[in-house]
């Protein structure tokens, strides 16, 4: 199976802040979809910043060249409490809209 990774011409870092205000939210109930906009991690690409959100910071972080989408999709159900379906959705299209811009490749 070809592992994922990163286009390494895309600098990043994770906003612990704003991770760690997040996981508060959701450990208090709060809405996903109140959590689904705020961003987590901070991509610097031709000179423009992009952010993700919990998930797809995640995701992210995850395509480090070591895994398959399968290996990746196996790592999110252990961290997210959604139900296995969603998790594979979600992380089938985030690869092929950042596939598509060339931030992510098959190695």
């Amino acid at each position: 199976m070809k592992k994922i990774k990163r286009n390494p011409e895309i600098a990043w870092r994770e906003e612990e802040e704003m991770r760690n205000k997040v996981e508060e939210i959701l450990k208090q109930g709060g809405e996903t979809e109140e959590v689904s906009k705020k961003g987590t991690v901070t991509l610097v690409y031709s000179g423009a910043m992009h952010q993700l959100n919990l998930l797809g910071g995640e995701i992210w972080k995850l395509c480090d060249g070591t895994r398959t989408e399968e290996e990746i999709g196996e790592e999110l159900l252990k961290t997210f409490d959604a139900e296995r379906d969603i998790i594979l959705k979600d992380l089938k299209e985030f690869i092929l809209d950042l596939q598509n811009k060339k931030w992510l490749f098959y190695e």
